[in-house]
């Protein structure tokens, strides 16, 4: 088993705990309440663009979150990347699934595993190079949450320079949710 097989697995453990700790919570709360699914559900996301020499990219990606209780909220997401750098274009597109816990009102952590898609084309040393494969994230993060909005940032525990479409493992981050 490689480094990073092993340190997947020792994530994917952590992941199924922590579900496993919370699951019990969320189920003596669905069974005590009697509102309706879609008044839990909060809809939200980003996007990106970015403009200069010779350079575009774009990013959009919607989420949908179930409030399960006050501290604890659970969701997935889509994610559609798209860059070009003068002879240069990449694609990424995918799906994440995201959990969010408030330890406090105002401080909330957060897991976000994503997997993308990742279509690129560019030119290293004069030959044409095409590149496609997928590349899994795995964002472990903190941000301050007031009302709909949390400021933070967040790490990539799976983060491999030369796969990853992100140029670092650190990230800031803005989530809106309505």
């Amino acid at each position: 088993m490689t480094e990073n097989q092993d340190r997947l697995s020792k994530l994917l453990i952590f992941t199924v705990l922590i579900v496993a700790l919370f699951s019990k919570t969320a189920s003596a709360q669905a069974l005590n309440s009697t509102t309706n699914f879609w008044d839990n559900v909060r809809f939200g996301g980003g996007f990106g663009l970015g403009f200069g020499n010779d350079t575009f990219n774009a990013s959009i990606s919607p989420n949908a979150i179930y409030q399960v209780n006050n501290q604890l909220a659970i969701g997935s997401g889509l994610n559609l990347n798209y860059s070009k750098f003068r002879d240069s274009k990449l694609v990424a597109y995918g799906a994440s699934v995201l959990s969010y816990y408030s330890i406090l009102p105002s401080i909330q952590l957060s897991a976000e595993f994503e997997q993308l898609r990742i279509n690129r084309k560019f030119e290293l040393d004069g030959a044409n190079i095409e590149d496609n494969y997928w590349n899994p994230a795995l964002f472990l993060g903190i941000g301050y949450a007031n009302r709909n909005i949390t400021f933070g940032v967040r790490y990539d525990v799976l983060y491999k320079e030369n796969k990853s479409i992100y140029s670092n493992a650190f990230m800031p981050f803005v989530r809106v949710y309505f």
